[in-house]
This record gives C-alpha cells, structure tokens and sequence, in this order.
C-alpha cells in the first residue's frame, strides 16, 4: 500500500501523523511524508528589499518545512521501525496542487491530511486544503480531526 502524509507542522496534522503510525499497516507498505509551503506575496514596505527579502523568507520557510517533514519522520520511523519503507519530501508552492501531484507520482493509495475544523465561514474566507484534496483526489484520503475541534495554525 502506498501512503501519501501530507503536513504542514499544525495539531491536526501532528494527529494525522499520530494516526498513521498507530495502525498496523500492509508488509511492504510506503509511506511518503510530504510538506509544501508557499511564500506570501511582497508588501509594498519591502519592495526596495526583495532579492534579500526573499532569499530570506524561502530559506526560513524551507528551513520550517524540513523541521516538520522531519519531526514526522521521526514520529513515525520510531512507532513502525522497519515494518513500512518511509520517506519525505519538501517542496515549494501551493500545496493543495503539490499534495495532488505528489499523490499522482507515487500512484498512492491513501492519502491521509490534517483537518483544522475550521466552521463554514473560516473555511470560505480561509479556504481548506483537506476539502480540495477530497475533491480533487483521484485516490481515497482520510481526512483527521484535531480533538476538540482545535484548529492550531503551523508552528
């Protein structure tokens, strides 16, 4: 079986991780831990600034993103041992596009994200990768809730 794990470093996403390295998953089974993260676009305060601007924000984004690709890694690496083949990537961009891609790449069978909970109209201001990952998939996806409905941003 092939597991896509999509994170972004928030608490429903530490419970998806949590969920996967739980259950007891096929022999031979891969999991791929994915993060994307995307960069805001410039204010006009910085704009006299922007190759360094930049070059600074991709780094401490980037940097953010392996933390919690690695953190994940780490979690589940420790729970599961050697019963699955894990790995993890990062990349640059949208990430309700790249999880789709990546999801494609790997021909995986299950996707599995975080749900923030957010209400209908947090949601509609906010938008909701789980939501366009269940809509667009080509794939099954699990989508986990926080407990209690929390709804913590990336750390």
């Amino acid at each position: 079986m092939k597991i896509l794990l999509a994170v972004d470093g928030s608490q429903c996403s530490d419970q998806a991780v949590e969920e996967v390295a739980r259950r007891p998953w096929p022999a031979g089974s891969e999991i791929k831990v994915f993060t994307a993260y995307e960069l805001p676009p410039p204010s006009p305060e910085v704009w006299p600034t922007l190759t360094t601007y930049f070059a600074e924000l991709e780094r401490a984004a980037s940097e953010q993103a392996r933390a919690v690709m690695e953190r994940a890694l780490s979690k589940l690496r420790s729970a599961m041992g050697s019963e699955a083949n894990i790995d993890g990537e990062v990349a640059p961009g949208p990430p309700r596009t790249l999880i789709l891609d990546q999801a494609r790449n790997l021909k995986a069978d299950l996707i599995v994200v975080g749900s923030h909970g957010y209400r209908s109209w947090e949601r509609f201001v906010l938008g909701s990768v789980s939501q366009s990952i269940v809509s667009h998939a080509k794939c099954s996806v699990e989508v986990v809730r926080c407990p209690n409905g929390s709804k913590t941003a990336a750390s």
